[in-house]
C-alpha cells in the first residue's frame, strides 16, 4: 500500500513554516514535472512498494509500477547508488536458468522513534527503516521531573536496548493527550498532566532540532486505523477513542481536522443531560455500569493505569463479550452502548463521516457486539447512514516500568505507538525524495 494523504497530513505539522508551506499547496497548479520530478516521483513509488510488499525483481516492479523495463532499471540503479536498496537474495532459485535479483529496501539506514506520553507512564520505542521494532523503554511519570527530561528518559533507555547512539535517530514522534497548539507545534493543555504544557517541544527541540514532533495520541491512533486497520483505503471516518479517557479523530477527504487551537475531537467536554461525555461515557462510567451489570466481574488489573488491583474499562468490556461472557453482559454491553451513542450522534450529525471507528480499549475489545449496539442506536439517532465498526490495531499487554529487565515486559501494540512511527517513518523518507 502506498502512502496515504492522511499520513502526509499528519507528518507536515512539524512547524508552522511546513503548516504555510501546506497552504501553499491549494495554489493553482505549477507547471508540469521536470525531469527530475518525474525521476523523484518515480523512485518514490518503486521505494514504498518495497517498504510494503519486501523485496521484489526488476520485473515485478515493472508490473507494480507499469514502468518500462529501462526506467525501472535506472531507478533501481540510483536507489542502489543512494545506499536505500540492495540485493538481498534471488528469484526463481527453485527452477532451472538465470534467476532474479531481489531487491529490498536497507533497514539500517534510518532509526525513528515513536513515543507514548500515558497517564502513569512514558513508552519509547524504536524502529528501522523498515518499522522494525529494534528497542524499546518504559519511565514512570514523575510531577517534580520536566517533560521534556521524562520523554528524553525513555528515549535513553530504548537507544540503549537497541544498542544506538542519539545522532542515529531520523525522526522523533511524540504522541500524547491534550491539545497540540497548531501554531507552535507543542502540547498547551492535559487535563490529566497539569505540568505538561507548552514544555515539552522546547527541550526536545534543543536535543533533536527539527526532528522532532508533538501529536495528539488519538490522531495517531486515527492514522494507524487508516493504514493499518478498520479504516485501510478510507478518506473520509471518524474514530471515537473509549478509554479511561475520552477523544475523537476527523479525517475529511484524506486531511485531518485539527481546529483552530488543536482541539477538533475533544468530546470529552461535550454537555449532555447527565454530565459531560467524559462523565458519561468514560471509563469511571464503564465501571461504574460494571458494578451494576456485572458484580462478579474480573478484578484483575488489565491495561494501562491500572495498579489498585481492580479491572480497567477494557477489562471489563472484554468480559462482556465471546462465548465466556459473564451473565449480565449483554445488559451491561447495552447500557454502554447507551452512554457512547450522544458522542457518536454529535460527530455523524455535523460531520457525517459515514464511517465510524470505535477505538480505546473499551472500543477495539467491545468488537462487533458493541459497535452492532452502538450502529442500531446511532440509526435511530441520526438519518445519516454510517458504518460502525471497532479498531483492529492494538492489543491488550502493556509495559510496566516497574519490571525488573528479567519479568519480560513488553511494550504494547499500542495503535498510538504505530500512528507515531508511521508519521516519523513517512517524514523521513519524505525528505529522502525531496532533497
Amino acid at each position: 500500500m502506498t502512502r496515504s494523504r492522511t499520513a502526509a497530513a499528519l507528518s507536515s505539522q512539524a512547524s508552522p513554516s511546513q503548516e504555510s508551506a501546506s497552504q501553499e499547496s491549494t495554489l493553482p497548479a505549477a507547471a508540469p514535472a521536470t525531469p527530475r520530478t518525474a525521476r523523484l516521483i518515480n523512485d518514490r513509488l518503486a521505494f514504498d512498494l518495497l517498504l510494503d510488499r519486501g523485496p521484489l525483481t526488476r520485473a515485478q516492479l515493472r508490473n507494480l509500477t507499469g514502468l518500462s523495463g529501462p526506467t525501472v532499471a535506472d531507478l533501481v540503479h540510483r536507489l542502489e547508488a543512494a545506499g536505500l536498496v540492495a540485493p538481498v537474495g534471488e528469484a526463481g532459485t527453485e527452477r532451472r536458468g538465470p534467476n532474479a535479483t531481489l531487491y529490498g529496501v536497507v533497514a539500517d539506514r534510518a532509526y525513528v522513534a515513536g513515543v507514548e506520553v500515558r497517564a502513569d507512564s512514558v513508552v519509547a520505542i524504536l524502529t528501522d527503516a523498515t518499522g522494525r521494532l529494534v528497542g524499546e523503554a518504559a519511565v514512570c511519570q514523575d510531577p517534580a521531573i520536566a517533560p521534556d527530561r521524562i520523554v528524553g528518559a525513555a528515549l535513553d533507555g530504548a537507544l540503549v536496548d537497541a544498542g544506538l547512539l542519539d545522532d542515529q535517530l531520523r525522526m522523533v514522534v511524540v504522541g500524547t493527550p491534550g491539545l497540540v497548539d497548531p501554531a507552535t507545534g507543542d502540547l498547551s493543555f492535559v487535563a490529566t498532566l497539569p505540568t505538561w504544557h507548552a514544555n515539552v517541544l522546547p527541550g526536545l527541540r534543543r536535543r533533536y532540532g527539527d526532528r522532532v514532533l508533538v501529536e495528539n495520541e488519538v490522531n495517531l491512533a486515527a492514522l494507524a486505523e487508516h493504514r493499518l486497520g478498520a479504516a485501510r483505503g478510507r478518506d473520509t471516518f471518524a474514530l471515537l477513542w473509549l478509554d479511561v479517557g475520552i477523544g475523537a479523530a476527523i479525517v475529511l477527504n484524506g486531511e485531518l481536522l485539527r481546529g483552530a487551537s488543536g482541539g477538533a475531537g475533544e468530546l470529552a467536554y461535550l454537555p449532555g443531560a447527565g454530565g459531560s461525555f467524559q462523565y458519561t461515557a468514560g471509563g469511571a462510567a464503564v465501571s461504574d455500569l460494571a458494578a451494576t451489570y456485572l458484580p462478579d466481574g474480573p478484578g484483575e488489573p488489565h491495561g494501562q493505569g491500572e495498579r489498585d488491583g481492580t479491572a480497567s474499562p477494557g477489562a471489563l468490556v472484554a468480559a462482556a463479550v465471546g462465548p465466556d461472557a459473564m451473565p449480565g453482559s449483554a445488559a451491561f454491553l447495552d447500557a454502554v452502548a447507551d452512554r457512547v451513542v450522544a458522542g457518536a450522534a454529535a460527530i455523524c450529525a455535523v460531520l457525517d463521516p459515514g464511517f465510524l471507528v470505535l477505538a480505546g480499549e473499551v472500543g477495539r475489545v467491545g468488537g462487533d457486539e458493541l459497535a452492532n449496539r452502538v450502529a442500531e442506536r446511532l440509526a435511530d439517532t441520526v438519518p445519516l447512514p454510517t458504518q460502525v465498526v471497532a479498531a483492529t490495531v492494538g492489543g491488550p499487554a502493556v509495559p510496566d516500568p516497574a519490571a525488573s529487565p528479567d519479568a519480560g515486559a513488553r511494550v504494547a501494540d499500542s495503535p498510538v505507538l504505530r500512528g507515531a512511527v508511521l508519521v516519523a517513518l513517512d517524514r523521513v523518507h519524505r525528505d529522502t525524495f525531496t532533497r
